[in-house]
């Protein structure tokens, strides 16, 4: 049996509670969380002093792309896997480092980086919950075959997408749905409108029919599983939630209206500032294609604006980054960014319980709660009260534990 570890002298962030509980003492054992109470440490326990620092349940991003090594997404689907999953190892491992003890792919990520994690060939890394290979219509999104227009590009264009499956019509969806389900996704998510990295599609019209949609839905209830859709207009974001979605990503074209109507269906919303704004300012000198640029500079005038109308509707809103290639390492400034309209509760709400309840694991991550894993941050500082503690990409975290194992200890 394993040592027991108490962490003694701090004031611990529950992952919801406006209120910080001091006094207490966490106790750990086998990985999991065994005890909060104000009894001292038993004989033999390892005893971690956190100086009054503030103690919190590690983060969760719930929009990452483990394999998208750079920011020119055609490029990235004609690269061999082997290369991807080196790139998908860093970004994991940083990713950690800034006390993300848990993220969720949403388009790439597959059984073979997850086995790698499960098996111990890959270590250092948070908890990951994947989707495979988006599901796009053709010409849609996911679609990032050059148009026929397009002629500086290489043979292998039409080789197998490990980012994407291409499928029309509802009995199509139903079986790319199956097929992801098969190698083992926690979700699938689908393109239900135009984005900014894709080569031909218009960013503000919807994709998919209402039967396409639906038949996903129904298929991945049916397996307990769950649809998350990539949506910018209000109008993608309204379908989605009218037809069973549960978790829309980025909804940065939101108005309030449609806002209102996805609180009511009790749709989760995943924001994703980090990368409108990391785009903007590097997106052209990193090679950001000119098309995916002019896309993005219609768009990201409304990130911080639906923050503010998705939370006057009550949205239960995630948090996620969707940084692609070297951007990864502003993973952090989600959290500075969105300070910058909603309050610091509001923020770890969505980075701790929201997004557990989004990824069905409540009570199990995002929360210091007894029975949950050991999934913890010691921080300096105290991030009620400032975010920014969180958003210096770990520098102000001397402490990660994931699953019951120091990843970091500096104190």
């Amino acid at each position: 049996m394993a040592k027991k570890i108490v962490f003694q002298s701090a004031r611990i962030f529950d992952g919801d509670s406006e209120k910080l509980r001091g006094g207490a003492s966490v106790t750990v054992e086998d990985g999991v969380i065994q005890e909060i109470s104000d009894r001292p440490p038993e004989a033999g326990a390892e005893v971690l002093d956190c100086g009054g620092r503030v103690l919190m349940p590690g983060l969760i991003d719930a929009h990452v792309h483990v394999y998208a090594a750079g920011l020119n997404i055609t490029r990235i689907a004609q690269s061999p896997v082997s290369y991807l999953a080196h790139f998908a190892a860093k970004f994991l491992r940083s990713s950690l480092d800034r006390g993300f003890t848990t993220v969720r792919d949403v388009g790439g990520g597959d059984v073979g980086i997850a086995s790698a994690i499960r098996e111990g060939l890959l270590d250092g890394v948070p908890r990951f919950f994947y989707g495979g290979r988006v599901i796009s219509q053709t010409g849609g999104h996911g679609d990032f075959r050059p148009g026929d227009h397009a002629l500086d590009f290489c043979g292998c264009a039409h080789a197998p997408d490990p980012m994407a499956n291409i499928a029309d019509g509802a009995d199509a969806v139903r079986k790319a749905v199956r097929e992801e389900l098969r190698r083992g996704a926690s979700h699938v998510k689908i393109m239900a409108s135009g984005g900014v990295a894709s080569p031909t599609d218009p960013l503000d019209r919807c994709q998919y029919s209402d039967e396409e949609i639906r038949a996903a839905v129904e298929e991945a209830e049916r397996a307990g599983s769950y649809i998350a859709a990539h949506c910018h207009p209000a109008e993608a974001v309204r379908r989605s939630a009218a037809l069973g979605v549960r978790s829309i990503e980025h909804g940065t074209l939101i108005d309030r209206e449609t806002a209102e109507f996805t609180a009511e269906r009790r749709s989760f919303v995943v924001p994703t500032l980090s990368t409108l704004v990391a785009l903007l300012e590097e997106g052209e000198k990193l090679g950001f294609p000119k098309v995916s640029m002019e896309k993005l500079n219609r768009v990201s005038h409304a990130g911080f604006a639906s923050l503010e109308i998705m939370k006057r509707a009550g949205v239960r809103m995630g948090l996620g980054t969707d940084l692609l290639g070297s951007l990864h390492v502003r993973q952090s400034t989600e959290f500075t960014l969105r300070a910058k309209v909603l309050p610091a509760i509001d923020i770890l709400r969505s980075a701790c319980g929201i997004n557990a309840e989004l990824l069905r694991q409540s009570g199990k991550i995002g929360c210091i709660r007894e029975g949950a894993f050991a999934d913890i941050l010691v921080v300096d500082g105290n991030p009620l009260e400032d975010i920014s503690v969180l958003g210096s990409g770990g520098v102000q975290i001397p402490v990660i534990m994931k699953d019951g194992k120091f990843h970091k200890r500096a104190i």
